[in-house]
């Protein structure tokens, strides 16, 4: 069973996690716990890199004013599901330029309680988060376009697309502030809400 979707992570399993390790840019392997050693360091645990709906919400990350970031002494990182080949592609394509990693083998969001598998999108009766602004057959296309059709070389690479995803605050060192993980496929933290909880004016 899934724990509560805001339930925050306790000292051990953030001891734990922070020994896990994650793959950059180059696919060379780093312990997660170095991401968030330093500063206060929000995660954003994206779905598969070929998500429309996530590459919306990153492109909204990517907008943060660097001043902003810099002046809450905070940082923003994306984690995909997927291999590490599609983190340039995705970088270019959400415009997003703080680091990007990947956790293919998924055991860091299973790890932090993200165990839902799911297609589902917002339920009915539920207002739909900001970030998402074109109706799910236009969201489809394009990510079909951005994904496997601009980069036919990365599919099978792009990870589970049912896996779901989450926002944290972790850091510096082994904290975690904010815990938000989500229950179907449109569900990240409204990105101001998010970055009122970081401390970060925008």
């Amino acid at each position: 069973m899934s724990p509560d979707p805001k339930t925050l992570p306790d000292a051990e399993a953030l001891a734990e996690v922070a020994k896990l390790e994650v793959l950059d840019v180059n696919g060379e392997k780093i312990p997660f716990g170095s991401v968030f050693e330093k500063e206060k360091t929000i995660v954003v645990f994206i779905r598969h890199f070929f998500c429309g709906s996530c590459q919306a919400y990153v492109e909204r990350l990517g907008a943060i004013p660097k001043e902003a970031l810099e002046k809450a002494n905070t940082r923003i990182v994306v984690i995909g599901c997927g291999e590490w080949n599609p983190i340039q592609s995705y970088a270019e394509t959400t415009q997003f330029h703080g680091p990007i990693y990947a956790d293919p083998s998924r055991a860091l969001y299973h790890a932090l309680g993200m165990n839902i598998e799911s297609l589902a999108t917002t339920p009915a009766g539920q207002q739909k988060r900001s970030y998402l602004t074109l109706g799910k057959f236009t969201n489809a296309m394009l990510s079909i376009w951005k994904g496997p059709l601009k980069n036919p070389s990365l599919i099978g690479k792009q990870g589970n697309i049912s896996q779901l995803g989450g926002d944290f605050i972790f850091g510096p060192g082994q904290v975690c502030s904010l815990a938000s993980r989500m229950l179907h496929t449109e569900d990240h933290m409204e990105v101001a809400d998010l970055m009122k909880a970081a401390g970060v004016e925008i």
